[in-house]
């Protein structure tokens, strides 16, 4: 059976909290929690989920980079649930590319990320995981983690002029490609 939970909107209280660490990993409260997160990550086109997303403030993400009509381009890894997360930019790098959200639907814009990141969190397993990421899934991890910091990729924007309509996005892209 799954459990497909409603995405918080840009608005929407949760999504500006900072959210509480998971010490119980394996309570049945967290397992359903993360079960939901897949679920509702799997019905949609998104690379990423972050439990304020479903409404919980707790400190869980999923990375899970797929091409998709959303993004084409993205290289195809297995979701990876990540508890408790967190990260070290390995240099001052940054690179502005497009982001859009599964809680701001329609609109995408250009964010300065890092581009090399070690990331620590916490896995199924109750392991403690390193590892380094680069490019677009180091860009997801990021994206997602704000969310864990009660920011939305929107605060990161640094002009103005870098927010498109997502139909105005697509032509730009599609434009480029050809």
């Amino acid at each position: 059976m799954t459990d497909i939970k409603e995405i918080a909107q840009l608005g929407a209280d949760v999504l500006r909290q900072k959210a509480d660490a998971i010490n119980y990993i394996n309570s049945a409260e967290n397992v359903a929690l993360i079960s939901a997160l897949r679920d509702t990550l799997a019905s949609t086109q998104g690379v990423g989920i972050a439990a304020p997303q479903i409404s919980i403030s707790k400190r869980i993400i999923i990375v899970a980079s797929r091409p998709s009509a959303r993004y084409p381009y993205a290289p195809l890894m297995e979701p990876t649930v990540m508890i408790n997360p967190n990260f070290t930019a390995l240099s001052d790098i940054t690179e502005k590319d497009w982001e859009g959200c599964l809680s701001i639907p329609g609109i995408r814009a250009l964010v300065p990320r890092y581009t090399n990141i070690e990331i620590t969190y916490t896995d199924l397993n109750n392991q403690q995981i390193t590892a380094h990421l680069t490019g677009f899934i180091a860009r997801i991890f990021q994206h997602e983690f704000d969310h864990l910091q009660g920011i939305v990729y929107l605060d990161r924007v640094e002009d103005k002029l870098d927010i498109f309509a997502e139909s105005e996005y697509f032509k730009l892209i599609n434009n480029r490609a050809q």
